[in-house]
């Protein structure tokens, strides 16, 4: 396979909203999401079909299991292998294993084996393609236009979250849970020759050198250079030098090299502990994870489980919730459209920052709001605000870290948003029975503010910039 990498500064100034190199990624992604919405809701009806409430339940969770422990090799494959390679290979593995889970429905009925064994898997490839997923756009577009980018990225998570459910829905009530299989491994099928056709820039060092470089501390040097081999070498050297290529290369506008990763000396637990290394001395990425952190402790619990729970305290019903949780999506999609839009917000630390903490405070409202019409008002600040500062958290983590660790990066964030953060729902919930609804929002509210809190009196946080 041959890669086309685009030399730096080739495609510095076009917006990345219509340069057609970074739709045609957004097209693979959103597909990908879509096949992915589709999928859940086929394992969920399959899983409630083939056995009882609490089996179901089990078959939905276990992907959760190699999805946290995995995670973090994820990232490590991601910067040795190369972003747009994990992802193609993750989603041909997901689309072979549903489709294949898709025939095995259609020709009999084999309980929930297949369905455990299939949520293993996704959990399983889950670790290793949303490190990938999160450094691709590095190396599809210059990093003055990474902000934007992010905002394209959720405008695509909230097309897929609206139309990814009534289509399974749909493909269920048709033809089964095995349409719905066969449905979601076509879409996620659909990313692979986008991804293929997508051109690859060869490093966004390059970018960042002209910005005037990095936040992270002189020490840093030592890591990069222990990890520098095994990220694939493209922090290491800039331009097309670094593969090898003629100078008139490094300095012309396209050029074409294999598509395959440097010789390294390094071990991949050798790049991994290079890797936290790098994060831990960082003077924006290491403060920025614990915000993260915080923030997403604080938020998970009460808009899944407490919500629910919330609701039937109050009467509100399944639609009342509904219309809830529409308010706090639009909410999200407005954010993401603005960013999308803008392309860049000024003190893009502060206003992170400051988003956190106003958006706490939203959560911790949102339990003593009178009626329904009330909590969708609240639900659609705590979706602007929630989704504002999670745009400017993921174009920070993309700016401020070295692209030759992008992945890892990405993994140890992903780790702490999906594998730490939900651990709080069931503590809500019992939190919920033994105290009421009242005092646990307040609680997590308190938890989401102090990510707000540390994002505004780390220095280097508060004031780190999305280039422009």
């Amino acid at each position: 396979m041959t890669s086309t990498l685009i030399a730096p500064g080739a495609a510095i100034g076009k917006p990345a909203h219509r340069d057609p190199n970074v739709l045609r990624w957004l097209a693979a992604y959103t597909s990908s999401m879509v096949g992915d919405s589709v999928y859940y809701i086929a394992l969920s009806w399959a899983a409630v079909q083939q056995g009882s409430p609490a089996q179901a339940g089990a078959v939905m969770a276990v992907s959760a299991v190699p999805r946290a422990l995995l995670m973090l090799g994820g990232g490590v494959i991601a910067d040795r292998f190369g972003p747009r390679r994990v992802v193609i290979g993750s989603d041909l593995v997901r689309c072979a294993a549903g489709l294949s889970v898709a025939a095995l429905l259609f020709l009999t009925s084999p309980g929930l084996w297949p369905l455990a064994l299939l949520a293993v898997v996704f959990g399983t490839v889950d670790a290793v393609f949303m490190p990938a997923v999160g450094a691709l756009p590095a190396r599809v577009t210059t990093r003055d236009q990474l902000a934007r980018v992010q905002g394209m990225r959720g405008l695509a998570i909230r097309f897929a979250s609206v139309v990814g459910g009534p289509l399974g829905g749909l493909a269920v009530a048709l033809g089964g849970a095995a349409a719905a299989f066969g449905l979601a491994g076509l879409l996620i099928a659909v990313s692979v020759p986008l991804l293929i056709s997508v051109r690859m820039r060869e490093s966004a060092v390059d970018d960042k050198a002209e910005a005037g470089g990095g936040s992270a501390d002189a020490g840093d040097a030592g890591d990069a250079s222990d990890a520098g081999e095994g990220a694939g070498g493209r922090g290491a050297a800039p331009g097309a030098a670094a593969l090898g290529a003629p100078d008139s290369e490094a300095r012309g506008a396209t050029a074409t090299a294999p598509d395959r990763a440097p010789a390294r000396t390094t071990t991949p637990l050798g790049d991994l502990q290079a890797g936290l290394r790098y994060i831990r001395a960082h003077r924006v990425l290491a403060p920025l994870m614990l915000a993260i952190a915080l923030g997403d402790l604080g938020f998970v619990g009460p808009l899944n489980v407490g919500l629910t729970l919330l609701a039937d305290e109050r009467g509100w019903g399944a639609s009342g919730m509904g219309w809830v949780l529409s308010g706090f999506g639009v909410g999200a999609g407005a954010a993401a459209l603005l960013l999308t839009v803008r392309g860049r917000l000024p003190h893009a630390g502060h206003v992170a920052g400051w988003a956190i903490l106003a958006g706490s405070v939203a959560i911790g409202a949102l339990a003593f709001v009178p009626g329904v019409l009330a909590a969708v008002g609240v639900a659609l600040l705590v979706g602007l605000l929630a989704g504002l500062s999670g745009a400017l958290c993921g174009a920070l983590l993309q700016t401020q870290a070295d692209p030759a660790y992008l992945g890892r990066v990405t993994a140890v964030s992903s780790l702490v948003s999906l594998g730490f953060a939900p651990l709080s729902m069931p503590l809500s919930a019992a939190a919920i029975g033994a105290w009421g609804t009242g005092p646990v929002f307040v609680g997590s509210a308190a938890v989401c503010g102090l990510g707000g809190v540390v994002a505004l009196c780390v220095r280097d946080l508060r004031r780190a910039e999305l280039p422009g």
